[in-house]
């Protein structure tokens, strides 16, 4: 019978608790975008700014938690609030609801025109339901004229244009000469800038979703390190085993959140507050269960940043930071776009009314079903194969998933695609990155390693990822997204067989000395001539 190690309790009870907070709003972050009216290339150029700031904000946290470390409890726990307090201000964002209801994925229309257009009077910029009732539209003649203008609904405007059955007023932007004696065009409908940002619910959201997610990206990072730092160099392999009760915890919440909010709610347009009730209470658990946390006192680095620049500057740990950025491009899109993508097929194949539920169940597939296995066996996974090699069949499988994604033909597929998909994609790919750094990292160094390599991957990789996915999204749409994606995955599996073995030229990283990390499954002594040149240094 196994013996319950009650000094690992508390780490486990924070990645429970701290990660069932967080189940309910992670996943559904783009979605509480796009309920307010957030285009999907603007949320791509909000997500690919986030994470620059993850970039700075990692390292520095954590080198202010290995620099003061009688103070890592309270930066903890500062941060936990500060996240928590963040996320709840989404309940204050006022709903949005618009006129007209567009197809972000297809904003293209067929249209029937009444009477020609005229310029459009002021009365419309004017109204205080502009931004309701209004778009923006390239319309193009079959004579082969364009014009610019806005479609209208309601503002007791005259109806002058047909769509779907539905009548509209379209009127010009400015003057133009164009001969509008077509009776048919075929408008190219956008968002309206000025109702984008100059909305002080957009800049709400923003700031909001900014502080909450750098909170929770930073705090995420500490929890690593400090998890690292109560196993010790001799229970390194047991990360996982800690790390699953995180998703156990994550998977639970989403669940629970889908099933309420679809409940609360009947309408197309859900409402979010069972789900920041359910983030208060685990963040208020998760707080207690930090404050009973005993972490270990720890030899500090006297010049941190000169430890961590020496090991930086080592081209296998440049090569190393190069595909975990990648693997963050790849986990940006799929976090930040999936769920958009699914909804667009909800819509177009009329599940829109289960699509809480279907969402809430493939975040619970993801992490129950998909996480759990593999967090708790990748220790053992990563002795057997190595880094290398499991980093190589994680960017093939992400391939197979980003595929199957695309092929999706209704929302209740995609349960059964992350099912299969995620533990042996972000569960041991994460999992790799982070033991990879706990690994090389030189004493007094983890959490500033630690953020550094997480910088990497949902920092700088997760900001590449969002600006290209966004873009992406708006002109492809989803299913070419994807597939395009998909094929960056198996081109990265490819280059990383090939490029990563020929890294391990030098593999001797400073920690206590050099230390090899396992890349194969096989430890190296360093050259007599390294260990020669190691003992001047050390001299």
């Amino acid at each position: 019978m196994a013996r319950l190690n009650r000094r690992l309790l508390p780490i486990k009870a924070h990645f429970f608790f701290f990660m069932a907070a967080m189940g309910p709003i992670l996943p559904q972050l783009s979605v509480i975008g796009k309920q307010i009216g957030v285009p999907p290339d603007v949320m791509g150029y909000i997500t690919a700014v986030l994470p620059i700031l993850y970039v700075l904000a990692k390292p520095l946290v954590g080198f202010l938690a290995d620099y003061f470390t009688s103070l890592r409890k309270f930066i903890f726990m500062s941060l936990i609030v500060i996240m928590t307090l963040a996320y709840g201000g989404f309940y204050f964002l006022p709903s949005n609801s618009h006129a007209i209801e567009l197809n972000e994925n297809n904003p293209q229309w067929n249209v029937t025109l009444e009477t020609p257009p005229k310029l459009c009077s002021q009365h419309i910029y004017f109204s205080d339901d502009f931004c309701g009732a209004a778009y923006q539209a390239t319309c193009n003649q079959k004579d082969g004229n364009n014009s610019q203008v806005l479609i209208v609904a309601s503002l007791n405007l005259s109806q002058n244009l047909q769509h779907n059955n539905a009548s509209y007023h379209i009127c010009l932007t400015k003057n133009v000469t164009n001969d509008w004696s077509n009776d048919s065009a075929t408008c190219q409908l956008e968002h309206i800038s000025s109702c984008v940002y100059g909305n002080s619910k957009f800049w709400l959201f923003v700031c909001l979703l900014f502080i909450g997610t750098i909170g929770f990206n930073v705090t995420n990072s500490i929890s690593d390190a400090c998890c690292f730092d109560l196993l010790g160099d001799d229970e390194q392999g047991k990360y996982g085993a800690q790390r699953v009760w995180g998703t156990i915890g994550f998977g639970t919440t989403a669940l629970l959140a889908g099933i309420v909010v679809n409940l609360w709610t009947t309408d197309a347009v859900k409402s979010f507050t069972p789900a920041l009730l359910i983030m208060c209470v685990f963040s208020i658990l998760d707080l207690f269960s930090v404050s009973k946390l005993k972490l270990p006192k720890l030899g500090g680095s006297e010049s941190i940043w000169t430890d961590v620049w020496q090991l930086v500057r080592q081209p296998p740990i440049i090569v190393f930071l190069v595909f975990a950025c990648i693997a963050g491009i790849i986990d940006s899109f799929i976090i930040y776009f999936m769920f958009w993508h699914v909804e667009d097929v909800a819509a177009e194949t009329g599940y829109m009314d289960q699509i809480k539920l279907i969402e809430g169940l493939v975040v619970a597939a993801e992490c129950l079903a998909g996480e759990v296995p593999f967090f708790f066996y990748s220790g053992k996974i990563i002795k057997k194969l190595g880094y290398v090699h499991c980093m190589s069949m994680c960017f093939f499988f992400y391939a197979v998933r980003l595929s199957l994604i695309a092929w999706i033909p209704n929302p209740w597929y995609l349960v059964g695609v992350e099912l299969f998909f995620q533990g042996i994609t972000y569960a041991l790919c994460y999992t790799c990155i982070v033991a990879y750094a706990s690994a090389v990292a030189p004493p007094g160094t983890s959490a500033t390693v630690q953020g550094l390599m997480a910088g990497m991957d949902d920092g700088l990789g997760f900001s590449i990822g969002s600006l290209i996915g966004g873009v992406m999204f708006k002109r492809l749409g989803g299913r070419e997204s994807f597939k395009y994606f998909a094929i960056a995955a198996i081109c990265t599996c490819v280059a990383h067989i090939v490029i990563r073995p020929t890294s391990r030229k030098r593999q001797y990283l400073p920690k206590s000395g050099y230390q090899v990390p396992i890349e194969q499954g096989e430890i190296k002594c360093p050259p007599p001539q390294e260990l020669k040149e190691m003992g001047q240094v050390k001299s």
